[in-house]
């Protein structure tokens, strides 16, 4: 049995008609209705599907329910996998982080990018039996993408064509209006076709605070010292402005500094360095600054040092620091506070 995050019900519960008993939907479902809504929380994707269902064919316009749910998504209800997405460079790379951290939200369905000659479709892929359920929720989800698309990119997101391998409701009309252009059922796939244009386009935030940080602060030493000798800073600055996607290969790296990911790679050897240590140098040092200076929960801070879990991010902290994120972020507010 897949599970879901606790999230989704929430969003649908609150664009539903008000004459439902969603109190007593949730319920049973396992989530508390009055209590604060929690992502990592997570429900039987069956229960989630029947809940769907139920909430559908109680209302009147029951065929725009995905539609509105997915309307009401934005980047900060969705936590790490949020983050993920809004400071993304541009909306190529929030789908391509998609891939990456979809599964923080659920077990049930992934998410692939297939490049086009005019743009790319962003694919859902889901196993299982197509009934309402199943169909409601693969309408939400990408109801859910292109919302967010919205929200983040500077440019209004065109979309080529909307896909969906199950048959659509008596009413179509309101798909395509949402979506701004043709809607396909009876297909082949689960997918948004987006426009090379807005998959281009940059997003508003694209690691804003990360990108400052690299450039005020590293390029500020880089200055001081020749251009050879600030190699391995300026190979850790790409490498922590990369990470939020994951950790860059060298080719990546090197590509970026103009010259092969060999040349790189003799280059920093001869100055006794290796790419790896540079790697590990700095995701320490981005997740020592974050943690003194950011607000960011210590998921968040796993994410943009380039963990895809919490875990691995906290035993590799323990292993450079000799100490847990929270112990020292901990040790360094109490540090920070003057003495009495």
């Amino acid at each position: 049995m897949g599970q879901i995050t606790s999230l989704f019900a929430h969003k649908v519960a609150g664009i539903a008609e008000k004459s439902i008993d969603i109190s007593a939907m949730l319920s049973g479902m396992g989530i508390d209705p009055d209590a604060p809504v929690d992502p990592s929380l997570m429900v039987n994707d069956s229960d989630y599907y029947r809940f769907l269902e139920n909430i559908a064919r109680a209302e009147q316009s029951g065929h725009t329910l995905p539609l509105r749910a997915g309307n009401s998504m934005r980047c900060d209800d969705y936590g790490v996998f949020g983050l993920a997405w809004k400071t993304a460079s541009n909306l190529r790379a929030s789908f391509t982080r998609s891939e990456r951290y979809w599964r923080v939200l659920t077990s049930v369905s992934v998410y692939t990018i297939e490049p086009t000659d005019d743009g790319a479709f962003a694919h859902l892929h889901r196993d299982g039996v197509r009934n309402l359920g199943t169909r409601l929720s693969n309408e939400a989800t990408l109801a859910s993408m292109f919302t967010m698309s919205r929200e983040v990119s500077i440019q209004p997101v065109k979309l080529n064509g909307v896909f969906f391998k199950h048959p659509g409701p008596e009413i179509e009309t309101d798909h395509e209006a949402f979506f701004g252009c043709p809607v396909h059922f009876n297909t082949d796939r689960d997918a948004l076709l987006i426009a090379d244009e807005s998959m281009q386009s940059r997003n508003k935030l694209a690691d804003a605070g990360i990108t400052q940080y690299f450039e005020t602060q590293l390029e500020a030493e880089i200055s001081q010292i020749g251009e050879e000798d600030a190699l391995d800073k300026r190979v850790k600055n790409q490498i922590a402005n990369a990470l939020s996607e994951g950790v860059p290969n060298v080719s990546d790296i090197a590509s970026a500094l103009a010259m092969s990911g060999r040349s790189l790679q003799r280059k920093l050897s001869a100055q006794g360095f290796s790419y790896q240590e540079l790697v590990d140098g700095a995701r320490r040092e981005l997740a020592e600054r974050l943690l003194i200076q950011s607000k960011h929960s210590l998921s968040d801070i796993a994410f943009l040092t380039g963990f895809s879990e919490q875990s691995s991010f906290n035993r590799a902290f323990k292993r450079w620091a000799g100490q847990t994120p929270r112990s020292y972020r901990l040790a360094a507010k109490s540090r920070a506070i003057p003495q009495q």
